[in-house]
């Protein structure tokens, strides 16, 4: 197996699903596997798992086992995977939104600014859209509002307008010159966190990770079964919010659609209203399940 993630909230988050050893579970988010291997080893013979992961590098994590089936896709396609796999229905789900350890780490993926590597930031490495077409071709308006929205940059404005700048005299190709452009504004004293919320809006936009949490979530109700369990790790706000509204109110904005006799329509019901975070000795242990945050609502 590639050494490519230390799972989070492995044991509470598999707990959550409240496994039937026969029964059928997806993975939205199979990276290294960590989460996938031990739903598998809480499995029977008869238990099936079906993975999701459209970054090619991850298939070589796959275990040697016939009740996996690997699926080389995005989870926004979930309804239509799960179809043509023959388990239309499902006893439980989970997804691990964050970024893998092996992405962080790699240095020619674009994906930290620990590395002067090309700006790509594709998941999907067949994709014909990167960082670099953001950066580059995106208007100042536009790149404000992604550092706005998905990065939650106060001054945003300036950020956008810095590297609008920069690219008039040369194109923005690698990490360094993405940081060289916005060197004016980058804290001395908070860089990291800084840097950071720059790194993540450009992540967010270019594999359009919200639009497809959004249509993943909107399914599950679809596909999971009565007493089927939701189960989902986030790492920022945007993600967290998106989660929590729709486990409480079936939607991702406002209030919970109610029935002519005013009872609440809900698909699910939340099971933990206070979220469950990493203990002490994980986040020793890994430093990256510290803004990690996991909720788990049950399909009514």
């Amino acid at each position: 197996m590639v050494a490519y993630h230390t799972p989070v909230l492995l044991q509470e988050s598999v707990d959550g699903l409240n496994i039937n050893p026969a029964g059928t579970y997806v993975d939205c988010t199979f990276g290294g596997g960590g989460h996938s291997r031990e739903i598998l080893s809480r499995l029977g013979a008869k238990g099936r798992l079906v993975a999701f992961d459209q970054d090619a590098e991850a298939l070589a994590n796959r275990p040697d086992d016939n009740r996996l089936t690997l699926v080389h896709g995005n989870f926004k396609y979930l309804t239509n995977y799960l179809r043509f796999e023959g388990a239309p229905k499902v006893d439980g789900i989970l997804a691990d939104l964050g970024v893998s350890g092996h992405h962080f780490d790699s240095e020619t993926r674009g994906f930290s600014f620990r590395f002067d590597s090309p700006l790509d930031m594709r998941m999907n490495q067949q994709a014909d859209f990167s960082a670099q077409d953001i950066v580059n071709n995106y208007s100042v308006d536009q790149l404000a509002s992604i550092f706005r929205m998905y990065g939650e940059l106060d001054n945003a404005g300036r950020v956008a307008w810095l590297i609008d700048g920069y690219r008039k005299n040369r194109k923005i190709k690698t990490v360094g010159e993405l940081k060289e452009a916005i060197a004016q504004v980058t804290p001395q004293k908070a860089a990291t966190k800084f840097l950071a919320k720059v790194f993540q809006a450009l992540r967010i936009e270019v594999n359009h990770e919200m639009d497809a949490l959004r249509e993943m979530l909107e399914q599950t109700a679809e596909v999971i079964k009565p007493g089927g369990k939701l189960v989902v790790i986030t790492y920022h706000s945007l993600e967290d919010r998106l989660v929590k509204n729709y486990m409480k109110n079936g939607k991702f904005d406002g209030q919970a659609e109610k029935d002519l006799y005013g009872n609440v329509n809900v698909p699910f019901k939340m099971e933990n209203h206070k979220v469950i975070v990493a203990d002490s000795r994980e986040l020793d242990e890994n430093s990256r399940s510290r803004s990690a945050k996991l909720r788990i609502a049950e399909r009514i």
